[in-house]
């Protein structure tokens, strides 16, 4: 079922004729001038009120007739269609919705917790209203069921240089929650606007070890990052002694030279200098 323009006219202009209708009636109960136009008049006006309807902004009016879906009306304002028509309000305003803390296994077999922010609208309003029974039901339950489908397509941290990770690339994680909310959602009429993680842990029973491993996987890439300075500053002070002239070692004392400097910037602690008052040699 797809969406259509449902009937209906400008309520202003109705009421402005219902009016003048109105002034008519009256000027002939005045001179007693009852007759068979002034109660076909009547009868026409009392019919026609009902069918008066407002629509506010960012709101649509689903318009039924006898159990068939005859259109929808957008136009926001006061709006006129034919009374016997049964007219249901849905919104189209957009809507947030936030899931529960669940738990589920990432792609490596971890337990973690997680959770989703879910910004929607209803893009048409036919799906929403008859293809589902509760079109509000039916995103929370499936924006649920999205997440747990997407968290187990993904480790909860990157082990490999382009391997995406639910921690690490958040852009490219909510992007593919999004695709999968939505194709759940399509049936409904629902569109999404937005879909982000709003939780991210792993689950307690293992969070004290994985915060172990985080912090040594951190130490490990720290004393890389000080190893290749610390050789590199060892490499520019040999060869600007050797350039400059300023002495000459030979190959066992560059090796103790290389291996003080590698322990004096290496070290994770202030080191006291031993200072050598006799013969280099």
């Amino acid at each position: 079922m797809q969406e259509k323009k449902g009937f209906s006219i400008n309520g202003y202009n109705i009421f402005g004729i219902l009016l003048v209708a109105v002034i008519f009636i009256v000027s002939q109960a005045v001179v007693n001038n009852i007759n068979f136009s002034v109660v076909l008049i009547v009868t026409l006006v009392v019919v026609a009120i009902p069918g008066f309807f407002m629509v506010q902004p960012n709101q649509a009016k689903i318009i039924t007739f006898f159990g068939s879906y005859v259109g929808t009306v957008k136009e926001n304002g006061l709006r006129w269609t034919i009374p016997l028509f049964i007219r249901k309000n849905i919104s189209l305003r957009i809507r947030n919705f936030e899931s529960n803390q669940m738990k589920v296994n990432d792609s490596h077999g971890n337990p973690i917790e997680i959770a989703t922010v879910v910004v929607w609208s209803v893009d048409d309003t036919a799906e929403a209203a008859f293809e589902v029974d509760d079109y509000i039901s039916f995103v929370n339950i499936q924006s649920e069921s999205a997440l747990r489908n997407m968290a187990i397509s993904y480790p909860y941290d990157q082990h490999e240089g382009d391997e995406i990770a639910l921690r690490s690339h958040p852009k490219e994680v909510s992007q593919a929650l999004k695709v999968e909310i939505q194709a759940r959602l399509e049936k409904a009429g629902v569109k999404v606007q937005e879909a982000r993680i709003s939780h991210l842990a792993y689950a307690p029973e293992i969070a004290n070890a994985m915060l172990q491993r985080q912090q040594a996987s951190a130490i490990i890439a720290a004393r890389r990052l000080i190893v290749d300075g610390a050789v590199g500053m060892v490499e520019m002070a040999l060869g600007q002694l050797s350039e400059k002239d300023i002495v000459e070692l030979d190959e066992e004392r560059k090796a103790a030279m290389v291996s003080n400097l590698l322990v004096v910037l290496c070290s994770d602690k202030s080191t006291q200098p031993v200072v050598n008052t006799g013969s280099l040699y």
